[in-house]
């Protein structure tokens, strides 16, 4: 039983941990005020999270465009509405963008 607990407990540990990144990305969207326009489904103002990974989903720098547009914002990407800089750090911007490119 000890043999089993010693090898569980630490893929059980692992693969909490390996799921915490993408919650916390979640809890930072919603503290930043993300939530206000973007839902991760469904379209409000801006277009849903899903939609935004599935447009840069194989594009090599799709992260790098993502960072640009939440530090600087963007218009014309998805219709009419601009989207305002975001007040985010350049490393919350990276894993804001990480977890929306896995989505």
């Amino acid at each position: 039983m000890n043999l089993t607990r010693s090898i569980l407990m630490p893929a059980g540990i692992a693969m909490l941990l390996g799921a915490a990144p993408s919650m916390a990305d979640e809890a930072m969207a919603k503290a930043k005020g993300c939530t206000a326009c973007h839902d991760v489904k469904k379209k409000l103002v801006g277009p849903a999270y899903a939609d935004v990974a599935k447009k840069y989903k194989g594009d090599a720098g799709a992260q790098a465009t993502m960072v640009g547009s939440i530090l600087k914002g963007s218009n014309g990407k998805y219709g009419p509405i601009p989207m305002p800089p975001n007040k985010v750090s350049e490393d919350e911007a990276k894993k804001l963008a990480a977890w929306i490119a896995a989505l």
